[in-house]
């Protein structure tokens, strides 16, 4: 995806890194062939939600009435029982997934 993103890039754009969990366990991560891209002066910066936990409560006050109004939506990957835990977890690092992974337990 990376590849794909350098191709677009101008003059001071910057590119927010995260989501790498896919690559962790692959024998040979994914590599990077566009990285001439950058000398255009691209600021390439990794991030960590726990950097911004505390503008989480504002976050809530503007994103929660957009998911309400539906103007914001979300994808939910939902695997049944504690039997599909462990490859509901696997899928995590194969990319298997899509959106947030969920495993119910037992319905009320």
């Amino acid at each position: 995806m990376l590849d794909a993103i350098l191709l677009d890039i101008r003059v001071h754009d910057r590119i927010a890194v995260c989501g790498m969990i896919s690559q962790y366990n692959l024998a040979r991560p994914e590599g990077v062939h566009n990285l001439f891209c950058l000398v255009k002066r691209v600021c390439m910066e990794g991030f960590n939600v726990s950097d911004y936990c505390d503008q989480y409560p504002k976050y809530l006050e503007m994103v929660l009435p957009l998911i309400k109004e539906g103007k914001i939506t979300y994808v939910e990957d939902i695997s049944e029982g504690l039997g599909s835990a462990p490859t509901a977890l696997a899928g995590l690092f194969t990319g298997r997934n899509v959106g947030k992974q969920v495993v119910v337990v037992a319905r009320e």
